[in-house]
């Protein structure tokens, strides 16, 4: 698009055509992903297609779902030409349900459309111009307040992850591969995990100590569910953190069932949440 004066018709053609979009918004017309791959390394179906070198390879997907924030999204096109958005893909429903929880922070649910299992892969952005988003048709993705908060919430977990320590990460594999497991069993653990809210974790006196690190975790529930399927919160608890043993720097671990209303400001934002896509080391 060449450079429009604020007087163009155009220019006023494009804001008027996305006066009414939102952050969360999905274009389902919109149903095609271009990025840069280099065919040589042939990493995905499509890079292969396209041969050795570089690459601008175009792929097929469920929509695209636009990232900017709201504010942005309807400043005029003359002061801010682009935005920002992310592919909508199809997840099995076990996925759906981890993302949910925000446990797969590569990825953030679209409310509108999870009764299809269509979810925003934000490991893939793209740049486009706001006259290509003005021929799109716009659906809805966040009809409510809260949910306008949750998904901005997954973008922002998705750039500012905390760098959990690569030992740490080691540690804490079983209790991975534990919630992995039973989150989406027709079990009492199961659905105790899915009541869940999130994980969070504290290293002290810092996760920079040579020895001598104890970790605290936060298992934080919903208020309504002060027991669960009859068991008392305590019970799975025990059974959580079995799963970390301490070991090597990692001197003592211990946790506890709450609630948001139980912690204070600082217990939260001096703890990190425990995303399941995060738990690597860099060997793997």
């Amino acid at each position: 698009m060449a450079r429009l004066a604020p007087d163009d018709p155009a220019a006023k053609r494009i804001d008027d055509a996305l006066a009414t979009w939102r952050q969360g918004d999905v274009a389902l017309d919109a149903a095609w992903f271009v990025h840069v791959a280099d065919g040589s390394a042939a990493l995905t179906n499509e890079a292969a297609e396209a041969g050795g070198g570089v690459n601008m390879v175009q792929g097929t997907v469920e929509g695209s779902v636009v990232l900017t924030q709201t504010c942005d999204i309807v400043r005029s096109c003359v002061r801010r030409p682009f935005l920002e958005i992310a592919p909508v893909v199809e997840v099995e429903e076990a996925d759906a349900h981890q993302i949910e929880r925000g446990y797969r922070p590569n990825y953030a649910i679209i409310p509108a459309l999870r009764g299809r299992r269509l979810v925003a892969d934000l490991d893939r952005v793209m740049t486009v111009e706001k006259s290509i988003v003005a021929t799109w048709t716009r659906t809805p993705g966040l009809t409510t307040d809260k949910e306008a908060r949750d998904f901005a919430q997954a973008l922002s977990r998705k750039r500012a992850r905390f760098a959990f320590p690569d030992d740490f990460n080691v540690l804490v594999k079983k209790l991975q591969s534990r919630i992995e497991e039973k989150h989406d069993r027709h079990s009492d653990e199961g659905r105790a995990l899915r009541a869940l809210r999130e994980i969070r974790v504290t290293g002290s006196p810092s996760w920079e100590e040579a020895n001598g690190i104890e970790l605290f975790f936060w298992f934080i529930r919903n208020e309504a569910d002060a027991t669960f399927e009859g068991k008392a919160w305590a019970g799975y608890l025990e059974s959580w953190l079995k799963f970390v043993t301490p070991r090597d720097r990692f001197t003592k671990v211990e946790g506890v069932v709450v609630t948001l209303a139980d912690m204070t400001a600082e217990e939260y934002v001096n703890s990190d949440p425990l995303d399941l896509d995060y738990l690597s080391t860099r060997a793997e």
